[in-house]
């Protein structure tokens, strides 16, 4: 049986153990953090994401997952090792790479020789050969290789499974081979992992791409700004829709029938959030500023999502009059429906502008208010049930397109406020439906000064 090692008990290293220890390996997930590993231990993640529990779960019971605080247990024993530790962005928005370097570093002088070591973590292009040569200083008999991860809360096990695509760069063509092979294993037995873990079944047959180091790099980076920079060409529009009476739906729908554009991205909403898009943004244009490139399209695209839930207050606050004084509910604080994340969560900021202006807050997430609690404002207030969050509020704002939300009933909803406005932070409702129901409909882009 081969053994990995997986470096990083963050979101991708659990996803990436999950997997692999039930598709033939034996994983050593290593973390300083020993809550998570606990967790791990228990058969339980330590967040939200549907059917990673049965995957972990199993993978302990049969001990071919194997949580770690020990790189001594696991390094010397390992052909393959995945680095998929943390990549936060600096003040500047550059990547601090400490926790790369830290574990290329350790790992090295444990590494046996003919080792593949594995970049997950998104890194600056460059960034590979300065990993490579720290590397070399400890062990000089090993291959690198960069195998960007494409990964969406929410739905990580369906992506890995089903992927569009499956990238690695690197210098050996036989290391890259090597790595793309776990991958085929993963693929040929993903209909028993998706039944396993309780999810559906897809048809993808993805690509398996092989390019050089940089190429590879570039990928993920490139791949997450092109669809911030759809969301936020979305969002400039939906600005425009307002003030000219439009729907952006109907607009994107009919940008999107083109099939060299498609429609998916052109949602306009509150903004995208998450640890991935604003990160990789603000790294891709660091990244190109020290190569002398100028990306001011992604610093535009940067602004216009920034704007979003100001934009979104302040509409709100022209149908109110005030929000001063008012009792708001915000129903959703994780960044997108289907996780318990909420770094950088649009509706955290929507709470947080509207208690700055005096509103009263009442916030509600089906996963994501713990994460979210550090980030809320001292005086807003978090609740358990949608119930409690929207009792005698003036306004009601979802953030999040949970489906708990969008399929609640709308007369319900109205029943237990005491204003009527409900403001589409995700332009998820039929405008019909929610009228229907006496409440006054607000979304982004949509029908313009007409609503």
């Amino acid at each position: 049986m081969e053994i990995i090692t997986i470096i990083g008990a963050g979101y991708v290293g659990v996803s990436t153990a999950a997997l692999l220890s039930n598709c033939g390996y034996k994983v050593y997930l290593i973390d300083t953090n020993q809550d998570r590993l606990d967790s791990i231990a228990s058969g339980k993640s330590f967040f939200f994401e549907e059917g990673m529990d049965p995957l972990i779960a199993a993978g302990v019971q049969s001990k071919t997952l194997i949580p770690t605080s020990s790189y001594k247990e696991a390094v010397p024993h390992s052909t393959f090792i995945f680095s998929c530790v943390g990549t936060p962005d600096n003040p500047d928005g550059s990547s601090n790479l400490t926790y790369v370097f830290a574990a290329a570093e350790t790992a090295a002088g444990l590494m046996k020789p003919g080792t593949i070591y594995i970049q997950k973590s998104t890194v600056p292009v460059g960034t590979g050969q300065k990993v490579s040569a720290a590397i070399a200083k400890k062990q000089p008999d090993f291959s690198y290789v960069s195998n960007p991860e494409f990964l969406r809360e929410g739905t990580a096990l369906q992506d890995s499974l089903y992927f569009d695509r499956v990238v690695v760069g690197g210098e050996s063509h036989q290391a890259n081979q090597a790595v793309l092979d776990i991958y085929v294993s993963v693929e040929t037995a993903r209909d028993k992992l998706a039944k396993q873990a309780g999810i559906e079944t897809g048809h993808t047959n993805g690509a398996y791409i092989e390019t050089n180091l940089s190429g590879a790099e570039l990928v993920k980076v490139t791949a997450n700004a092109f669809l911030a920079l759809k969301i936020s060409f979305a969002n400039s529009i939906a600005k425009l829709a307002d003030q000219a009476g439009a729907d952006i739906i109907e607009i994107m729908d009919a940008v999107g029938s083109d099939r060299r554009i498609g429609r998916a991205f052109l949602n306009a909403s509150r903004g995208y959030g998450g640890g991935c898009f604003p990160k990789d943004v603000s790294g891709l244009i660091s990244s190109a500023e020290e190569h002398g490139v100028d990306l001011s399209i992604m610093n535009a695209a940067t602004d216009v999502n920034d704007s979003m839930a100001g934009y979104i207050a302040n509409k709100a606050k022209d149908i109110l009059g005030t929000v001063e004084g008012k009792r708001i509910a915000i129903l959703g604080l994780a960044f997108k429906a289907g996780t318990s994340d909420a770094r950088r969560s649009p509706g955290v900021k929507l709470a947080n502008i509207l208690d700055k202006r005096g509103a009263t807050i009442h916030c509600y997430d089906p996963e994501a208010t713990d994460e979210a609690k550090e980030d809320l404002r001292k005086g807003v207030q978090v609740h358990d049930s949608i119930k409690a969050a929207v009792q005698d509020a003036d306004a009601v704002f979802v953030a999040t397109d949970w489906p708990l939300f969008v399929k609640y009933r709308l007369p319900e909803l109205r029943k237990h406020m005491k204003g009527t406005l409900l403001v589409d932070c995700m332009n998820a409702y039929d405008i019909s439906e929610v009228e229907a129901a006496g409440l006054h409909y607000m979304g982004v882009g949509r029908n313009g000064n007409n609503q």
